[in-house]
């Protein structure tokens, strides 16, 4: 099956300590690449959070993003440090002891001292390993839609690839037609010129514009590269830089095909088959 590389997932959690909500987002880019946004309090996890996600994913630029609510049940508490509260009050005392008339010392004024007040620490080992398992299930998320809209892709691809087989055989059927046209336009030209019709000089001269004009090979190619693009889509997996590659063959066939052109109707064919393969080119980028 084919992957797009632009889709979204979010899954969110509760644990005893908060609410945990992951959201994956990704788009096309040449290779793999995680960006991730952590809670300070869980940002041992980031190691662990790409591993995951690369062993899933071939290609695609990944931002993911975790929050953590906590439950206002489990904030962390407040601690106080008696050590230093004990020692702010005895060098209070003795800062008294030198002055004439000091001052009251307030509660407030030593609670607001760095350091009086402490914050406990929750053990977050149960949420790192809540988070882990629910960015399994965004990340099976994302794949998901990856491959739903990969298949929207592969679609769309393979219509422009009929459209393009279409073109090709128009074309060969057009070639003894063509040829036809070439030779009468060259006894008319002999005419005009008053020449006299030899019909070994109209060979020759017919053979040396059939090599010029020739296109068959140009057609089989086409036809190979076409069916290479679908053999692709069909096989599935990882086949975008496969799938981009074919396109630039596909372009460069065309774009020959228009230089070889003998008539109009060829023309606008070599034209109208470079519109699709721009159309399948732009869709390929996005795929894995």
């Amino acid at each position: 099956m084919i992957h797009s590389m632009t889709a979204f997932a979010r899954q969110d959690g509760e644990t005893a300590q908060g609410v945990l909500i992951w959201e994956l987002r990704s788009v096309n880019h040449r290779y793999l690449e995680v960006s991730l946004r952590l809670p300070e309090n869980l940002r041992g996890l980031e190691s662990l959070a790409r591993e995951r996600i690369a062993a899933r994913l071939q290609r695609g630029k990944v931002d993911g993003h975790l929050r953590f609510q906590t439950a206002p049940q489990e904030a962390a508490g407040l601690v106080l440090n008696r050590v230093l509260v004990e020692r702010l009050i005895g060098m209070g005392r003795a800062v008294d002891n030198m002055l004439l008339n000091p001052a009251p010392v307030n509660a407030f004024d030593i609670l607001r001292w760095p350091g009086v007040l402490e914050t406990e620490e929750a053990d977050l080992e149960p949420v790192q390993a809540a988070a882990l398992t629910l960015l399994d299930k965004a990340v099976e998320e994302l794949v998901a839609a990856r491959a739903r809209e990969g298949e929207k892709l592969a679609r769309i691809i393979a219509q422009r690839c009929d459209a393009m087989v279409t073109l090709v055989q128009r074309v060969r059927d057009r070639l003894p037609e063509i040829s036809q046209r070439l030779r009468g336009r060259l006894t008319a030209r002999f005419a005009e010129l008053k020449a006299e019709l030899d019909p070994t000089r109209i060979e020759q001269e017919m053979v040396m514009l059939a090599q010029k004009m020739d296109v068959d090979e140009e057609m089989e190619r086409l036809a190979s590269h076409l069916e290479e693009v679908r053999r692709t889509l069909l096989q599935g997996g990882p086949a975008g830089r496969r799938l981009d590659f074919l396109m630039q063959e596909l372009n460069r066939e065309a774009n020959t095909l228009g230089a070889k052109s003998a008539d109009v109707e060829t023309t606008r064919a070599s034209v109208d088959m470079k519109v699709l393969i721009e159309q399948m080119r732009e869709q390929v980028q996005n795929i894995e």
